[in-house]
């Protein structure tokens, strides 16, 4: 693990094990064996990622359709990786992986469109991909897109070029609203608080990271946290020890939550009243 003198790491975002590392940590970590990664893509429309290779584990989180995924162990219908969007390190299905297209030039931007098998509404619905998927279109035919890789097609004005971004990303969030809160969910049938904020960020042409510590340490600045909770605005962030939400005025408040079991809107004051009592104080608000 970390050599003498070498700072901690982040296991959700090092991909280190006592066993096998990255060979770009050489340096940096022990480990019994070293590797370069082989890049795969994901060729189902989601796939869970887990800590370790057990599927009864907890989830970690998702990966969608499209997304790239540096592979380093291949073992037992098992990949143990690194997720090219956001660094998330862990397993998943071997399966659910293949070689790569040609890189993606299209993005989902509808909350999750069918797949269909072929170019007609009333053809069969191999299953569907949610928003911020990514695909190469292979061929277009009348209203739909071909997915490369055979997976099959999808309805055109539910994408757009890779490189259009939403002008509101709060609005994007609140697309999500009565999405139920699957803890480690990514995808418009479920997905936790912090999730809710990288898909809306990420759909506004902002990164971020996976989880609401990491989201509180590398987004945006700091907005002083006041007994009377007043001057925020629109997109401020605020965070709670394990917990993250977006405002949507200077009242208002959105987020992905156990309490109501998905994505629900509330006075920011009520929220604070009630998640202080298992979560305590807000940690920080943040403005992008």
């Amino acid at each position: 693990m970390p050599k003498p003198d070498s700072q901690p790491f982040d296991p959700r975002l090092t991909p280190a094990r006592a066993d096998l590392a990255a060979a770009h940590l050489r340096a940096k970590v022990t480990a019994a064996r070293y590797a370069t990664p082989k890049l795969m893509q994901v060729c189902a429309p989601l796939t869970p990622l887990y800590a370790v290779a057990d599927a009864a584990s907890p989830l970690q989180t998702e990966l969608l359709l499209g997304e790239r995924f540096d592979v380093y162990e291949q073992n037992n219908g098992w990949v143990w990786g690194q997720s090219r969007r956001d660094g998330f390190v862990g397993y998943c299905r071997a399966d659910d992986f293949c070689a790569l297209t040609d890189a993606p030039d299209r993005r989902i931007c509808a909350l999750r469109t069918p797949i269909f098998a072929d170019p007609d509404l009333k053809a069969p619905v191999r299953g569907f991909a949610h928003g911020n998927s990514v695909l190469y279109a292979e061929t277009k035919e009348d209203r739909y897109i071909k997915i490369a890789g055979g997976l099959g097609w999808v309805f055109a004005r539910h994408t757009i070029p890779l490189g259009e971004v939403a002008q509101d990303w709060v609005a994007i969030a609140q697309s999500y609203a009565h999405t139920p809160y699957v803890w480690g969910g990514r995808s418009s049938c479920g997905l936790d608080c912090s999730a809710l904020v990288q898909n809306a960020l990420e759909a506004g042409g902002i990164a971020a990271l996976r989880d609401s510590d990491m989201q509180q340490g590398s987004l945006g600045k700091a907005v002083p946290v006041t007994t009377d909770l007043s001057g925020l605005r629109r997109g401020d962030l605020v965070f709670w020890k394990g917990h993250v939400g977006i405002m949507l005025d200077a009242q208002m408040f959105l987020h992905a939550n156990a309490h109501h079991m998905c994505v629900a809107h509330e006075p920011l004051a009520e929220a604070v009243s009630r998640i202080q009592k298992t979560a305590g104080a807000i940690t920080a608000i943040r403005r992008l």
